[in-house]
């Protein structure tokens, strides 16, 4: 049983007829282990800089790790809504609930539109310097939505999902819902650079939480000199 205690979680604010509802996605069961990745800043594109530690913007931050849902403990956990949803469909509300953080948002029509949008002029569709009509121009009208990831008091960061795998390993005898499943969620922390085109409701807050997670970080690391400032006497020939 999931008991009552802390869990992570995705928050996701969703496009409704009033007003924009938070949709958070609450881990089941919290995963055992994750693996938090960087990868270095990029280097500087412009030629002609000799500095070996140049860089241009900052470092890549990713998670991945594996989340488990399975139906009986949802049952089990006296819910009626979670033991409601369980009986009929097994665990697809949530994996269906992963799933769309997968897909832009925006709606279908919107998105068919900018594909095949063209660049028109006064008098029509414009042409090129042959003289033939000017190629099709993408427009984004959808992008894939922009997720918090709630890990404990400590860590709220906007990312958005970069790959999601599902292992589904039990189903019910009759309608063949899938009953227990294991997901490996891969995620990438958006940078200020990157949210800078998050908009809507989601957009202050998202920003709010890089800007707090990341002070968090350094607050914590300042406070590391206390332990480091001892432990380095005696270790540099100084």
């Amino acid at each position: 049983m999931a008991g009552k205690f802390l869990r992570g979680a995705f928050v996701q604010f969703m496009e409704t007829f009033l007003i924009p509802l938070p949709n958070a996605i609450l881990f089941q069961f919290n995963p055992e282990s994750i693996v938090h990745a960087w990868s270095p800043a990029a280097a500087p594109s412009q030629g002609g800089n000799d500095n070996p530690l140049a860089v241009s913007g900052l470092p890549g931050e990713k998670f991945d790790f594996t989340l488990h849902v399975d139906a009986a403990d949802m049952i089990a956990d006296g819910s009626p809504v979670a033991e409601g949803l369980a009986t009929v469909s097994g665990v697809y509300t949530r994996l269906a609930a992963l799933e769309m953080l997968m897909h832009p948002t925006g709606s279908s029509a919107d998105t068919l539109l900018g594909a095949v949008s063209v660049s028109v002029g006064a008098g029509g569709v414009s042409a090129g310097a042959d003289g033939t009509a000017g190629s099709a121009r993408p427009v984004p009208a959808a992008q894939l939505p922009t997720v918090l990831f709630v890990w404990g008091p400590g860590r709220v960061l906007p990312v958005k999902v970069t790959s999601l795998s599902i292992t589904e390993t039990r189903y019910d005898a009759t309608l063949l819902n899938p009953t227990h499943a294991e997901a490996r969620v891969g995620l990438a922390v958006l940078t200020p650079k990157e949210l800078q085109y998050v908009a809507g409701p989601l957009a202050d807050i998202a920003r709010g939480a890089y800007v707090y997670s990341q002070g968090l970080r350094e607050a914590l690391a300042i406070a590391n000199l206390a332990n480091s400032a001892e432990s380095i006497i005696g270790m540099l020939p100084l």
